[in-house]
């Protein structure tokens, strides 16, 4: 059975990755059709790496970006032909990869207002290949885990994104419950949902973490529900449950942890996400 690796010495690797995936999502943001739900800005996950969604070309035809962790590659895609590919390891600056992918789409005809600031750094950025590796393995092991879970419980769901802005892997679960919530001084009505996502780290929990956020969270229907050992829930700096990394990375029962995991918060969080 697959494990999920160590992730130990990752942060320098995830820190140009990170910045990598913004200038990639600079494209769909620009281009792709919107989606309500802002699906069109998540990465999938396709063999050997994430590919943005497809976006029109001039004449006919789509282009997207994938990161190929197989190849170590950014790779443009034109009508199902790479027309130009980045080596991730050759420490491009931020700006300078921005740059030359938004060179590389204009001379397909392709040129659009990009988000600049998400990706413009003057400083080279470090990248290890086994760390990167490994990064995606364990990706792709969460990806599985949350897709079973998603088959499992056969509710509208979300397909599995990694979302550039923090650079984390989520599910979306919803249910039948609309909730009104206020936003920039307006009153909206959105669905209730689970969202199950896998982090390699920030400022609040620097090492890496499985986590759940029910919206809403209502604390006093969840706080006393159990949860799998090392898991918890918290209400700061956000609501929700996390579960630390370290519970899974190298045990050969780490995916079924893991799945035990999002069995108990969604168990937990159902009776809130129904009318």
């Amino acid at each position: 059975m697959p494990i999920f690796p160590s992730l130990e010495g990752f942060g320098p690797t995830r820190d140009t990755l990170h910045l990598y995936a913004q200038a990639v999502d600079v494209f769909p943001r620009a281009h792709a059709a919107a989606h309500p739900k802002w699906w069109h800005i998540g990465l999938c996950w396709q063999p050997g790496g994430f590919t943005t969604a497809e976006m029109p070309l001039p004449g006919g035809g789509v282009f997207r970006l994938v990161m190929d962790f197989r190849a170590h590659r950014i790779e443009l895609y034109a009508r199902g032909m790479v027309a130009a590919a980045w080596d991730m390891s050759a420490r491009y600056t931020g700006t300078a990869l921005g740059d030359s992918l938004i060179a590389a789409v204009a001379g397909l005809g392709v040129r659009g207002e990009y988000l600049r600031q998400r990706f413009e750094s003057r400083a080279a950025r470090a990248y290890d290949k086994a760390h990167a590796a490994a990064w995606f393995a364990a990706a792709g092991l969460a990806r599985a885990v949350f897709e079973q879970h998603r088959a499992n419980v056969g509710e509208e769901s979300g397909p599995v994104h990694l979302w550039p802005h923090h650079f984390d892997l989520t599910a979306e679960v919803f249910g039948s419950r609309r909730v009104e919530y206020e936003e920039h001084g307006q009153v909206q009505s959105f669905p209730s949902q689970l969202n199950l996502g896998f982090s390699t780290g920030d400022a609040n929990h620097p090492s890496p973490y499985f986590y759940s956020n029910p919206f809403p969270f209502e604390t006093k229907k969840l706080l006393g529900k159990p949860l799998p050992h090392g898991a918890r829930w918290q209400t700061a700096p956000w609501q929700g449950s996390i579960l630390p990394y370290s519970e899974v990375a190298g045990r050969n029962d780490g995916p079924t942890r893991l799945l035990a995991y999002v069995q108990a918060v969604y168990k937990a969080a159902r009776p809130i996400l129904e009318r």
